[in-house]
């Protein structure tokens, strides 16, 4: 039988002796916890080594000696070398000054237990199993996810969460909402959903949660700004807990700011989670690395919602233009012949590789190859649609070189074709997948 205990270790000594693969799982936690870690042993991992030079851990570089114990105050002591003789002493050390010992090479000698552990819902998890650590590791997996996924009521015996959290939705695969997310939007009373979020996840919410459709339709109705700001701040300040759910991230030109500006204009207290960014995610969904050594060593992340040649555009397109850089275009779907022409005006050649990854993340994910002189023609032969992103620079080829450019999510010989984001004259955005 086992004791549990929530040990408060901020500020508190603790010795580990080992500094191979257990202790480096374990020795960012006990540093996350607060704890004061000192470390012996002749060899350490590389992550060890780096919190040893940073100052955040003290390493004596050496075997374990009689007396270590005396070294510091110690709490806690962790014991995880490869030498069986070496965890055997140490934990008869600690026995004799009443420390608490977890020996990682055998439970049945350790006087304590290190649970399986995880945090969900604002609450932190903890599991002991008899000892058996894979089965620990699974029930804990298993009671996390279900909080986060909203399985297991979140909202039971919690407290009450209130204001408005701007959640990122990811790129369009509902498994790549973060963690965070997924527990918040368990426990909205309110979710403001855009159409492109995932919205499967609202199918796993309890009956009562108000669903408000935010959605914005390229050349069709739109809710406008004024009225989603209105209704973040009108439903929270009725005490309800609110999740504005987008695509992507809802800082990169998804208007976060905008939300968050009228949330704190009206004294609602507001929280930012962000989203894996499509401008990001599509690419390497389509095997494209925006970044490649020898290649590419910038990224430029651009809206083209309005026109290169018009007024209300803030992008440089002929420092674009002269850049060797990868460009990746929001928003463009439209304005795809006219970006070509642009930045071959200033100077782009027009044998320069491009990639179009149209639903990226999801099952019809589907991508199409060009350049940009042959950009406009092949978006039209290929019936391009929204939402999709646009990839312009050499990692294009790159990709295609490597053979791991492709257009489906789980099958890389799909037939190819494509589609590129567009937005319409009032310009609708639903976090950065874009319309």
């Amino acid at each position: 039988m086992t004791y549990l205990l929530g040990l408060r270790m901020d500020g508190r000594d603790v010795l580990v002796v080992g500094g191979g693969r257990v202790a480096q799982r374990r020795v960012p936690v006990l540093l996350d916890a607060g704890a004061r870690v000192t470390l012996v042993s002749p060899d350490a991992a590389a992550a060890l080594e780096d919190l040893a030079d940073s100052g955040r851990l003290a390493w004596h570089r050496r075997r374990y000696a009689e007396g270590d114990l005396g070294l510091a105050g110690f709490w806690l002591v962790h014991v995880a070398t490869d030498d069986p003789a070496v965890n055997a002493a140490v934990a008869a050390d600690a026995e004799a000054a009443r420390l608490w010992c977890v020996r990682a090479d055998d439970r049945h000698e350790s006087s304590a237990w290190t649970p399986a552990s995880g945090i969900a819902a604002g609450a932190t998890i903890g599991v002991v199993a008899g000892g058996d650590p894979r089965r620990a590791a699974g029930l804990r997996d298993a009671i996390v996810d279900g909080l986060a996924d909203g399985s297991l009521d979140a909202r039971r015996g919690r407290e009450r969460m209130s204001g408005v959290a701007l959640v990122g939705g990811g790129p369009g695969d509902p498994g790549l909402i973060t963690v965070r997310g997924r527990q918040l939007l368990a426990q909205a009373d309110v979710v403001v959903v855009d159409r492109l979020a995932p919205t499967s996840l609202l199918d796993q919410l309890p009956a009562d949660v108000e669903i408000v459709d935010a959605a914005k339709i390229p050349y069709g109705r739109s809710m406008t700004q004024e009225d989603i700001n209105r209704v973040l701040v009108d439903r929270a300040r009725e005490g309800k807990f609110v999740v504005r759910l987008k695509g992507g991230d809802s800082f990169l030109f998804g208007r976060g700011g905008e939300e968050a500006a009228a949330c704190a204009a009206a004294g609602i207290p507001v929280v930012a989670v962000p989203g894996v960014t499509s401008a990001l995610a599509a690419p390497a969904a389509a095997g494209i690395p925006v970044t490649h050594r020898g290649v590419s060593q910038d990224v430029h992340i651009v809206s083209a919602h309005v026109a290169p040649s018009s007024e209300r555009s803030t992008v440089d397109w002929a420092a674009l233009a002269a850049s060797e850089g990868t460009i990746v275009a929001l928003m463009g779907v439209e304005r795809l012949a006219a970006i070509a022409d642009t930045l071959m005006s200033h100077g782009r050649s027009p044998d320069t590789p491009m990639a179009v990854v149209q639903d990226a993340t999801l099952p019809t994910q589907r991508a199409v190859t060009a350049t940009l002189g042959t950009a406009a023609r092949t978006a039209a032969d290929a019936g391009i649609r929204p939402p999709a992103v646009i990839v312009i620079g050499e990692v294009v080829n790159e990709a295609r070189e490597l053979d791991i450019l492709h257009g489906g999510r789980d099958d890389p010989a799909a037939p190819a074709a494509a589609g590129a984001g567009d937005a319409a004259d009032n310009e609708p955005v639903e976090g950065d997948r874009v319309l």
